[in-house]
């Protein structure tokens, strides 16, 4: 009986119901936590500014003496700067020349921009009229003592580790690292380390792929080198990665011929099969085992097709496993630029470029056609996805667009 592949959405939702985060946790100093998943929310220990302070470089006043006359000659009371505070309180006729970031002596409400300000030897005249709390920074304006920083699940970026290192957080609990294998299946394979490569031999391109696309700071990597295709070798390679890993990848022997061994090799170890063959282009012949709460990614052997799903679907149910609470992937929607047929009942993710220019932007397909065309991925910006259903795509179309993560900032 033939098996009809699922969605990948539907897939996807089925196998993070399926998982639970690890929970084991550690506290790590945050110069050391870019890219680790936060295990509990963290709040801030203060406010933050802590002072009323002045946003501008000027002279601080009480907003109302302007109202009155424009024309006041303040008399200067002194100086404050950041990490220097003027201990005195103004009067109400008197000014402060003050620096951006300096504690707001008592007495002023406002800040003068110093180019709006006429100085003449000890005193001032302001040549503008000032609201009360004009340029300057009230306490906790940033951030409230108690004020959540980070929020549990979240990885952290370098936003986050400044905005911890402001709130007076010096260390922060994570997720313990994932551990994840990847191996290669294939007779044909041969490492890249090889001198010189036979007839009828490729060189292994998914592993090293794979294990770059997977560095993240919150995974600890194995490299467990080529299985060669054969079943009893493969669940043997399956039972090695699952003594030291919570996740294998293998690439390679996940379709239906005669020497592909994944699903057989999956039975031999005692894994449930979550999944198997994905209503989606590329990456139809992949399936997904479990074994005691561990995972197991069956890749096709096209690079491009385990680029795809990698990024896809293993990417987000990794992550949920890591701890991560945010799972959706990055999209945008923009118009076609390329007419493109399909059959209806299975969606195509095609490599893609965003063009730019004075008309707006759109997406052109980039690269030669082909599951096994790695040089199809490399120049792309992303994937355009072409959903199920749709059948005919047109010039002006709006379609989903997915980002690499190397195109950004």
């Amino acid at each position: 009986m033939e098996i009809k592949p699922t969605k990948l959405e539907t897939a996807k939702r089925d196998l993070l119901k399926s998982i639970n985060s690890i929970v084991e946790s550690e506290e790590i100093l945050i110069e050391h936590s870019l890219e680790r998943i936060v295990k509990t929310e963290i709040v801030s220990n203060i406010n933050l500014p802590q002072t009323a302070n002045s946003a501008v470089d000027g002279y601080g006043v009480l907003a109302e003496t302007l109202h009155s006359n424009h024309k006041t000659e303040f008399d200067v009371a002194g100086i404050a700067k950041a990490g220097h505070p003027l201990n005195k309180i103004i009067k109400k006729n008197q000014t402060v020349e003050i620096y951006t970031g300096a504690v707001m002596p008592k007495g002023i409400d406002a800040i003068a921009m110093h180019e709006k300000c006429k100085r003449f030897g000890n005193k001032v005249i302001i040549n503008e009229s000032l609201l009360k709390y004009q340029n300057m920074r009230p306490i906790g304006e940033n951030l409230k003592k108690g004020e959540v920083v980070v929020k549990k699940g979240k990885l952290i970026n370098p936003a986050d580790i400044g905005q911890l290192a402001a709130s007076g957080n010096e260390a922060v609990k994570v997720y313990k690292k994932i551990n994840l294998s990847v191996i290669s299946t294939g007779d044909e394979l041969v490492d890249t380390s090889t001198n010189q490569i036979n007839e009828g031999h490729i060189f292994d391109s998914n592993r090293p792929m794979l294990l770059s696309l997977f560095s993240n700071k919150y995974l600890k990597l194995y490299d467990m080198g080529i299985v060669k295709d054969n079943r009893k070798d493969l669940a043997k390679k399956y039972e090695k990665c699952l003594s030291k890993s919570d996740v294998v990848i293998s690439s390679g022997g996940a379709s239906d011929g005669i020497e592909d061994h994944t699903q057989s090799a999956l039975k031999d170890i005692g894994a449930k099969c979550l999944v198997w063959q994905l209503a989606m282009k590329p990456g139809k012949p992949m399936a997904v085992g479990i074994i005691e709460g561990k995972l197991i990614f069956c890749l096709p052997g096209n690079p491009v097709a385990a680029f795809v799903c990698a990024k896809l679907i293993i990417k987000p149910l990794i992550n949920k496993l890591a701890g991560c609470e945010d799972l959706e992937t990055f999209t945008i929607k923009l118009p076609s630029g390329f007419n493109h047929n399909k059959r209806i009942g299975r969606a195509e993710y095609l490599r893609a470029k965003i063009i730019n220019n004075e008309n707006g932007s759109f997406i052109t397909l980039h690269g030669r056609k082909g599951a096994g065309v790695i040089s199809s991925l490399t120049g792309a910006d992303g994937l355009v996805e072409i959903p199920l259903e749709c059948e005919i795509v047109r010039k002006g179309d709006l379609l989903k667009f997915i980002p690499f993560n190397h195109i950004g900032l």
